[in-house]
Formats: C-alpha cells, structure tokens, sequence
C-alpha cells in the first residue's frame, strides 16, 4: 500500500525561528510598560512612608503634646518648634556628634571592610568559607539581638570586658562602667556598628574582586608593581563605582542609627551621648513633645539631603567622566564643529 505525502506550505520563520517578529519580541519594553511595573513599588512605597512623612510634617508645625493628644486637638504654632529647636544648643551639639560619629563609623567600616575582602580573593576555598560564614552570621544577625550582647560584654558586674582587663593585669576595672560618659558609650556603639556592618562592604568587594581577571594581576606583577601598587593602580579604578555607592549607603545607614545607641544607654549619662535621632526620639516619646520631636526629624531629614546632595553629585560627575570617552567616539562628526 502506497501512502502520498503531501509536502506542507513553506510558512515564514515566525518566533521560534527567530525572524524579525522574534527580534521584535526581544526588544526592552518601551512607553508606559515600564512604569506599569515599578507602580506597585511606589504605590506601595507611598502608602507606608508618604503618610508618615507628610504626618510628621504637619505636626513639626503644631503645639502637639500630652493635653493635645487627650483632648485630640489641633493647635497650630507655625515655626514656633523648628525656632525653639535651633535656639537650643543641645541640638548643635548632637549634630556636631552624630557627624563625628558618621565620619569614625564610615571610615572604619570602609577600610576594614576593605581589608577583609582583599583577604577574601587570596585565601583559600576551605578558609574563604569560613570566614564568609562568619561574615554572614554576623550580618545577619538582628540589631536588638547583638545590642543586647554588647551591653552584656561592657556589664559593669558580669562583663568580659572587665574580667579580661582585670587578666591581663590592669588596675581599677573591678565593676568597671564602660557607659559612665558619653564618648565611651559612644566608642562601643561604633564597635557595635563597624562589627555589623563590615561584612557587607567585605563580601560585596569580594563579589566585584571575581570579575577582575587574574592576567591583570600577573601583568602588573611582571612590570614589578607590589600589593599596594596593585591595589591603588588596578582594583581601586576598577572598583571606584563600588566605593563610592557603598559609601553613600553606609553615610545613610550610619547617620540614622538609633537603636545601637539608645539601647546601650538611652543617650546618657546626661544626654552626652545623644545623635539626632536619638534626640528626636527623646524629645518626641520620652518627653511628650511630639511637635518638638518631629521638627527635630525633619531636620535630620532635610540635613542629611543636604548632605547627600554633594555626595550624589560627585556620582554624577563620575559617571560623566566615565561615559565621556564613549559618547566623543560615537558621536556624529559634523562639518565645522
């Protein structure tokens, strides 16, 4: 029996083919696509920080304490609390604290965090693992948690740090306080601080140390270029959008700090210890001036914007010099230019 086969219409390529419909398909969305997506991140976004912003705006400018809160009325004063704030000498005192603060906890964590994922690209399998373990473990550990273990480490009765100090053989750490002033505390809460936050810095360095090729390592050993040659001449240009956005987070994250601060001593002994934040905090809750409390709050925020500002356009000059080549190659060459 004799079976005939028809020989099925040639059709054109279509997506699977990859013909211009495939190509087409391929392209990156254009239009509104794009902020289709992201609508549910600001939308949601909005809904938990725009309230409170706006909120904690419009009680900066209202007479807002214990009898208004009871008797739920509106008592607006204007500028009243942001002129009684920057009249009080307290507040320059923290802002000139939580600066110095920022700077000792930045640099610290950037050359420390630095140091450690140097030391990441050159050990081994077996030790890189178990310090990135360790890394992590401490990283991942809950603010309150390693708070908590701080303030057991400098006890004034049952601290290690004053059994230590008493074996080593020093004098005068018997029920020693570690928080009786306001730069000791200070001192362990930047402990608290870099020894939370260097692991970020470490491991992502590491990340971007993988992406540089070892020829270049070997090129420049051969020219006679050292460890610190090395890294100031190779890994440090490649490597400079890293620091400066890890930078800029850690200015962040180290400006609003308040737990590590005002859980190892409440901003004391007599307030000696206190950041914006934490000053904010206790003029709001701990004294029921919440109109006082907020404008402090804002004029964090807006400090810190200001301060971000030169920050991000440093970036942005960045990203220019680097793009400059580029954009000079490409672009037209027009007739009596």
């Amino acid at each position: 029996m004799t079976v005939d086969i028809e020989e099925a219409p040639s059709r054109p390529p279509g997506p699977l083919a990859g013909g211009p419909r495939a190509r087409r398909g391929r392209r990156l969305p254009t239009g509104w696509v794009p902020y289709l997506l992201i609508a549910p991140a600001v939308v949601a976004l909005l809904a938990v920080l725009g309230y409170a912003l706006v909120r904690n705006l419009l009680i900066s400018f209202q007479e807002f304490g214990r009898r208004q809160l009871i008797s739920r009325t509106t008592e607006w004063t204007g500028l009243d609390n942001y002129r009684e704030v920057l009249e009080n000498d307290r507040f320059w005192d923290s802002l000139v604290r939580t600066f110095v603060f920022m700077a000792v906890n930045v640099v610290l964590i950037m050359v420390i965090g630095t140091l450690i994922g140097l030391l990441l690209n050159q050990l081994g399998r077996a030790m890189r693992l178990v310090l990135s373990i360790s890394l992590v473990a401490a990283w991942a550990m809950p603010v309150t948690v390693s708070t908590t273990v701080f303030s057991w480490l400098f006890d004034t009765q049952f601290g290690v740090a004053n059994w230590v100090m008493r074996h080593l053989g020093f004098s005068g750490y018997e029920q020693h306080n570690w928080f009786g002033s306001g730069l000791s505390t200070l001192t362990i809460a930047t402990l608290l601080i870099v020894w939370g936050s260097v692991p970020f810095v470490a491991l992502n360095l590491y990340a971007g140390l993988t992406t540089i090729g070892g020829e270049i390592y070997e090129a420049a050993r051969m020219d006679g270029a050292n460890a610190w040659r090395i890294f100031w001449s190779i890994v440090a240009p490649i490597m400079r959008p890293f620091f400066l956005i890890t930078s800029f987070l850690e200015i962040i994250w180290v400006f609003k700090a308040f737990v590590q601060i005002y859980a190892l001593n409440g901003g004391g002994p007599d307030r000696e210890s206190e950041t914006l934040p934490v000053m904010a905090y206790i003029e709001g809750m701990g004294q029921n001036q919440y109109g006082t409390g907020a404008a402090i709050s804002v004029l964090t925020l807006v400090i810190l914007l200001v301060a971000m500002s030169f920050y991000f356009r440093l970036i942005l000059r960045q990203e220019r010099e680097e793009g400059l080549p580029t954009q000079t190659a490409t672009a037209p060459v027009r007739s009596g230019a």
